[in-house]
């Protein structure tokens, strides 16, 4: 038997997938056969909740009608943690409600804490394959660079590799994800990832930024090695129009990621003489700022200081 949807938008009554089908409770026992089972045939959200928990209750009932609202496209099984602890806890869950999507036998995608259910009618669609991709991984993308924001370098890899997956194209997700990968020390990746980069945004700002970025990181010493920059430190401090050896400190610097400090030495050597060596100093400004990228104070300063010096 079939139950009977109401549109809220349409008084007209549409028959609809059987609720039982779309939203049932589970276990730890039964997580394999209830989740990663069935995710491989139909999207399942995952509705960590436990008695006690008021946000729980609210969030519960938006997230079943969103999923009936998807028409079949989309289960939905709900935990009670306090009975079954161990997914849970396999997961990471330190707090609930906790969400969590699953396709293809693996988690996608994911929540913790209560939504605004235009936000749960945005998560299930992602799901349902309801957006368009483009759109959603332009969605992931600023969550992204939100989490970043806040610290959450994790979170944001996680949905930088998620727009990726849905939208080759999307160049932000990609210079994002390789960032992440060079603060992490994994510059392997993050040289593959750019190298693996479609002729399409090959060229664009964001990974032109990141190409720049493992360029000066590349000259960086080795581990063993003595900094080059304590040498060419003294050196200038010792001779201050020594140009050539502001040039190399200011290398040295951007190498170990020290790019402000190597800013100032590239302004004083452009102020002294912008034609110098070719207008070496100025050049290498520009590709310090692209390796900071175009919001980067330190790129939006530097670029400001070049501007007043040039223009004077």
């Amino acid at each position: 038997m079939t139950d009977i949807i109401m549109n809220p938008s349409d008084p007209t009554p549409t028959q609809g997938p059987n609720a039982a089908d779309l939203i049932k409770d589970s276990s730890d026992m039964a997580f394999m056969a209830d989740v990663v089972e069935v995710s491989k045939e139909t999207p399942v959200v995952v509705d960590f909740w436990a008695p006690w928990c008021g946000p729980c209750k609210q969030l519960m009932p938006m997230l079943e009608r969103a999923v009936k609202g998807a028409g079949g496209k989309v289960k939905m099984v709900k935990i009670n943690i306090d009975e079954n602890p161990g997914v849970a806890g396999q997961l990471g869950v330190r707090s609930i409600p906790a969400v969590y999507a699953f396709r293809d036998g693996k988690p996608v995608d994911g929540f913790m804490g209560g939504q605004p259910e235009s936000e749960l009618q945005k998560f299930i669609d992602r799901l349902s394959g309801d957006t368009d991709p483009a759109e959603e991984a332009g969605t992931l993308v600023d969550r992204a660079k939100d989490s970043l924001a806040a610290g959450d370098a994790g979170g944001a890899a996680q949905d930088f590799a998620h727009a990726l997956s849905l939208d080759e194209n999307n160049a932000q997700a990609r210079a994002g994800l390789a960032r992440i990968y060079l603060d992490t020390g994994n510059e392997q990746e993050a040289v593959s990832l750019i190298q693996q980069a479609p002729d399409s945004v090959t060229d664009h700002p964001e990974i032109a930024a990141v190409r720049s970025k493992i360029a000066l990181e590349d000259q960086a010493p080795e581990p063993d090695e003595e900094d080059p920059a304590l040498e060419l430190s003294q050196k200038v401090k010792d001779n201050p129009d020594d140009l050539d050896a502001r040039l190399e400190l200011a290398k040295a610097l951007a190498s170990t990621g020290r790019n402000s400090e190597a800013v100032e030495h590239l302004l004083y050597s452009v102020r002294k003489n912008r034609a110098y060596n070719n207008e070496a100093a100025r050049l290498f400004l520009l590709t310090v700022f692209e390796a900071e990228g175009p919001q980067s104070d330190v790129s939006i300063q530097g670029r400001r200081e070049l501007s007043s010096i040039l223009f004077a």
